[in-house]
């Protein structure tokens, strides 16, 4: 796989296959194609300790998504429902669309 590409998408369903947070499903809410990365919904949770930026505010910790890397994510189906691995297919009208190895359903690139 050529660095700094990825078949997955913003708003893609993916389960963790690999980490603490093995079995967990959740949608893609960045991809870092550069470091190999995405941060997914409610997966990898930290704390940070944020410090106060108004006179009168106190700190805080805030909890947020970590990312993790590439290889420890699979794209769910939307129709079979399983992790699948994904294929290219060039349709007669010359588009190339995401197909699920295991139902052959296309994988309609999700809408932001």
């Amino acid at each position: 796989m050529r660095q700094g590409h990825t078949n997955l998408r913003v708003n893609d369903k993916v389960e963790v296959i690999a980490g603490k947070d093995k079995g967990r499903v959740g949608k893609v809410l960045r991809i870092d194609k550069e470091k190999r990365r995405v941060v997914v919904e409610r997966i990898n949770m930290i704390k940070k300790h944020q410090k106060a930026t108004a006179a009168g505010q106190a700190g805080q910790i805030v909890e947020k998504e970590a990312s993790i890397h590439l290889s420890n994510v699979m794209l769910v189906c939307p129709e079979c429902a399983e992790t699948v691995r994904i294929g290219k297919k060039l349709l007669e009208d010359g588009t190339k669309v995401r197909i699920c190895k295991k139902c052959q359903a296309t994988i309609a690139t999700a809408s932001k």
